[in-house]
């Protein structure tokens, strides 16, 4: 038991993880006729909890009773991870990255996230207005008119040939550079890093 629990607490290889999410699309079409995404979900709980009479929300959410077990088994399974079988290592960044991270004022690797951004204490300043409210607004509003989030573009459309699919993940892409290379850095000055 001690060796099992020894292995789950080590990051997987890609060459393991990779085929084991890739495996998902023909499992699901296979088995049900389903497809993977994990954005709609928030529209079938939605629509499972909201009574209003809003026609976006009127269908029978029971039928996809196996996306909302999917993304419930996602968040206990995150939480388990992190819980109990968290790595106690820091995480690892190439060198390369720390240096850029640095000056932006990011230099604690010690959680899975960067604790300089995500953390209670930011939550009502001005970096959690940015990050939290504003970036919030901006992922939900791009899966709304994307229409899917990246695991159901990228995973699901794409290995199912759909050309909207290739153009939203190459679009998600896009703005992760954009971001990333241009955008990044004045947004944190903005906010005081």
């Amino acid at each position: 038991m001690e060796q099992f629990i020894e292995w789950i607490s080590q990051p997987w290889p890609w060459y393991v993880a990779g085929p084991l999410i890739g495996l998902t699309v023909p499992i699901l079409l296979l088995v049900g006729n389903k497809s993977f995404g994990i954005s709609s979900s928030l529209r079938h709980v939605c629509a499972m909890c909201v009574p209003a009479n809003i026609p976006f929300f009127k269908y029978d959410w029971k039928k996809e009773m196996w996306n909302i077990v999917f993304v419930v088994g996602v968040l206990l399974g995150g939480f388990v991870a992190t819980t109990f079988f968290s790595n106690p290592d820091i995480i690892v960044v190439a060198e390369s990255t720390q240096r850029d991270l640095a000056a932006l004022g990011i230099t604690d690797y010690s959680k899975l996230l960067p604790v300089e951004i995500f953390s209670w204490e930011n939550l009502l300043t001005g970096k959690g207005l940015l990050f939290f409210v504003i970036g919030g607004f901006l992922v939900g509003f791009g899966t709304r008119y994307a229409g899917g989030c990246t695991s159901g573009h990228a995973i699901m459309g794409i290995s199912s040939l759909q050309w909207p699919s290739l153009v939203a993940t190459i679009f998600f892409m896009i703005g992760g550079f954009l971001m990333t290379h241009v955008l990044l850095e004045p947004l944190m000055k903005m906010v005081g890093f």
